[in-house]
């Protein structure tokens, strides 16, 4: 198994006390595709940062389980985690423009992941970024290795995050909303990329969207998440049959190309759905 996580709950600080932004959520993973959807504010970036520990310095996180192959990350020292985040597991974010640091090349960054958790010579973390740029499938490996991240566009910017995550080789891959900020023939391109890179390599991804679709076709599991919770988790294939109404209120709320409605429906909450 290479996550395990039960009852995890993360909580801020606030003026009336403790919130919960993520109540007694339980999940696994091993070498498989599980996409986490739900609403913004539904928990799903915190119970996947979770993960990496890397969650703001007021958060308070606690488990019964937080597992990373075996290893115990509520009571893991810094060096330990230090080894797993980045190196073990990688994490790719939601926007290149505002991930990327601006005053280092393409090829630097890569170079830089590459060296923190492989070590090596320069020149062979040089020729490891050209080699992984080509691996995400640019075309011009020289070209994009030198350029900055404002010389290149949303894609290219979201294939060099790809490619910084994959230097160190991880076995675990977090994927944050990445085809948030790219039009839709992008969108498929980089899921596509992601897809092939995950297969050949024998990694566990969790992808986290909003995007339902996206994931009933992409990933093996779906859980979906509401108010910090884990209301229903099946397989991907069966999102479309799912059964607790929120996953429902979802479902109904997209468009449809095959049954056009006037007007979209709008989800009726039930209190109840918080417990």
């Amino acid at each position: 198994m290479l996550v395990e996580i039960r009852n995890l709950r993360v909580q801020f600080p606030t003026a009336t006390g403790l919130s919960d932004a993520v109540r007694d959520v339980s999940l696994t993973l091993g070498q498989e595709k599980l996409g986490i959807v739900g609403e913004s504010g539904s928990g799903k970036s915190l119970t996947a940062r979770s993960i990496m520990r890397l969650l703001p310095g007021n958060a308070r996180i606690s488990a019964d389980r937080l597992a990373f192959d075996g290893i115990d990350l509520l009571r893991a020292d810094e060096a330990t985690l230090r080894k797993i985040r980045g190196g073990r597991a990688g994490l790719i974010m939601q926007d290149p423009k505002y991930s990327l640091n601006p005053v280092m090349t393409a090829g630097a960054q890569i170079a830089e992941a590459w060296r923190v958790h492989r070590g090596g010579s320069r020149k062979a973390a040089g020729q490891a970024a050209l080699d992984l740029l080509t691996q995400v499938q640019i075309r011009d490996p020289e070209r994009v290795a030198r350029a900055y991240p404002h010389e290149l566009s949303g894609g290219m910017g979201q294939r060099v995050m790809i490619a910084m995550m994959l230097a160190p080789d991880p076995e675990l891959l977090i994927a944050d909303e990445p085809t948030s900020a790219l039009d839709a023939t992008v969108q498929a391109e980089i899921l596509r990329l992601i897809e092939d890179l995950v297969s050949r390599r024998g990694m566990g991804l969790i992808l986290i969207s909003h995007d339902l679709p996206l994931v009933s076709h992409f990933c093996d599991r779906v859980a979906v998440m509401y108010a910090g919770r884990i209301v229903e988790e099946l397989a991907a294939n069966e999102l479309t049959r799912a059964k607790h109404p929120y996953t429902r209120g979802l479902l109904d709320c997209l468009p449809s190309l095959t049954h056009p409605q006037a007007r979209l429906k709008v989800m009726q909450r039930d209190p109840s759905w918080l417990t």
